[in-house]
């Protein structure tokens, strides 16, 4: 499992305000760039109300051939810690 302590220091995509549709174009986006600057751990607020945009997230992560693995943050739900395969 990932350390959660100190993410402010994590490349950091915040998807508050998006809608399901704009958020898979982002987030492909936000990972093709990590891999490039080969970082291996980023994160995703997505936040807690709904979950849609949380489920949204999982769902396309969890189809992603370059994700070696991801999962909330222990301390804060509306946010996914990924581990990039860099």
């Amino acid at each position: 499992m990932i350390q959660t302590l100190s993410l402010n220091r994590y490349p950091t995509l915040d998807l508050h305000g998006e809608t399901r549709d704009t958020i898979y174009t982002l987030l492909k986006q936000f990972i093709a760039d990590n891999i490039i600057l080969k970082q291996e751990i980023v994160v995703v607020i997505h936040g807690k109300s709904s979950r849609i945009l949380k489920n949204e997230v999982h769902y396309y992560l969890s189809r992603m051939k370059n994700i070696k693995n991801f999962h909330l943050d222990y301390w804060n739900n509306g946010v996914t810690i990924i581990q990039l395969k860099v």
